[in-house]
């Protein structure tokens, strides 16, 4: 089953600033371990808390290739594959781009499933 989006209303309450973001991590600038690792940690963490949306910042990137040669934009590419990995999966609804006001086409809107409750 694939990762779905946000609901109609959901996206509409976030762009009319009616809705709240229960979370944000700044992976901006961090090399692609460290920002797996730090997203992994945010998401389970924020599964445990019963937060529903939350926004990964990851930048835009750049076309340009950085003073090594090294790829630019790497995150932005990556996060929605983590986000769809089995281990993300069981904690992750959907994702989709952020509005302007919270990052664009450099931040992503993430729905958290709601953490089941222990008998």
């Amino acid at each position: 089953m694939p990762l779905s989006g946000l609901e109609k209303t959901l996206a509409r309450d976030l762009r009319r600033g009616r809705a709240e973001i229960d979370g944000r991590i700044d992976l901006h600038g961090m090399r692609q371990a460290e920002a797996h690792a730090a997203l992994l940690a945010f998401v389970h963490r924020m599964h445990h808390r019963g937060a529903r949306l939350v926004l990964v910042i990851t930048g835009k990137g750049s076309p340009e290739p950085g003073p090594y040669g090294d790829e630019r934009g790497v995150l932005r590419r990556m996060v929605p594959h983590w986000l769809a990995d089995p281990v993300l999966r069981r904690c992750v609804i959907g994702y989709e781009p952020a509005g302007r006001a919270h990052g664009g086409e450099g931040a992503l809107y993430v729905r958290i499933r709601r953490a089941k409750s222990e008998p």
